[in-house]
């Protein structure tokens, strides 16, 4: 009887450390679904607040990274706020900025305590015609497109974003497409560095990348059949029947 309640037990503990890594994928997922709900109406304080306040926390954003919950705010209270809705919490009307998040692949750390998670954005922002007049951005409509690579942490037994890393894939307008973007067309969000650009990166970042580039974001997990990760010459991207040598290198999720 003994061997039985011991296997029982056993059997038991599997179970808990189940249900506990499911109900941490969910929390984990839901964290960022939220993430992207504040993003689309502009409620950078909300979005703040979702981060950790670890000293390892950080933000990567078309090259640059925001580092320390000081960093986050950087971007999201100064830099966005002020350039999407002059300085206030919440939207203006008449401009678009949603962000779907999805495609979501979530890996609970062993420890419980940490996770890496892999997501695609497809956002769809513009000004309504009404607007075009009074809004600084005049008449304009686009899509973007790209992956997020990032890292949370459990913190008093809640979930937070730990690291963000954000890739655009590609950036067009509306009516010429992504086939007509010009190459370069998308500069580095910040190229000088905090505190000379008082709301500008702590580091800048050599990883940016654009349509027509198709060099492949690392996975942060590997193949669920061989165990293997891609091999860094197969994330690049060479031209048409060219060696691989001859491409960009391979990038990087800098940990």
């Amino acid at each position: 009887m003994s061997d039985e309640v011991a296997e029982l037990k056993k059997v038991v503990e599997s179970l808990q450390k189940e249900v506990s890594r499911l109900a941490d994928e969910g929390e984990i997922t839901k964290l960022q679904y939220k993430y992207g709900y504040y993003l689309d109406k502009c409620l950078y304080k909300e979005v703040y607040e979702l981060y950790s306040n670890s000293p390892d926390t950080f933000v990567e954003f078309v090259g640059g990274r925001y580092k320390g919950k000081a960093g986050v705010g950087r971007l999201y209270l100064d830099r966005f706020a002020n350039a999407f809705v002059k300085g206030r919490n919440g939207p203006v009307h008449g401009f678009l900025l949603d962000h779907d998040q999805m495609q979501g692949i979530v890996d609970i750390d062993p420890s419980g305590k940490t996770a890496k998670a892999r997501f695609r954005a497809l956002m769809s922002a513009g000004t309504h015609k009404s607007v075009a007049e009074t809004h600084p951005r005049g008449l304009v409509q686009w899509w973007e497109g790209g992956v997020y690579e990032n890292e949370y942490i459990k913190e008093d037994g809640v979930w937070k974003i730990w690291k963000l890393r954000y890739f655009p894939f590609w950036h067009a307008a509306f009516d010429k497409g992504w086939s007509n973007k010009e190459i370069g067309e998308l500069n580095p969000f910040g190229t000088t560095t905090f505190p000379t650009d008082p709301s500008g990166p702590d580091e800048i970042v050599e990883q940016v990348m654009l349509w027509p580039d198709t060099r492949v974001v690392p996975f942060h997990y590997t193949h669920p059949v061989t165990g293997e990760q891609v091999k860094d010459d197969d994330l690049r991207a060479p031209a048409w029947g060219e060696d691989v040598s001859t491409s960009l290198p391979a990038l990087k999720l800098n940990y």
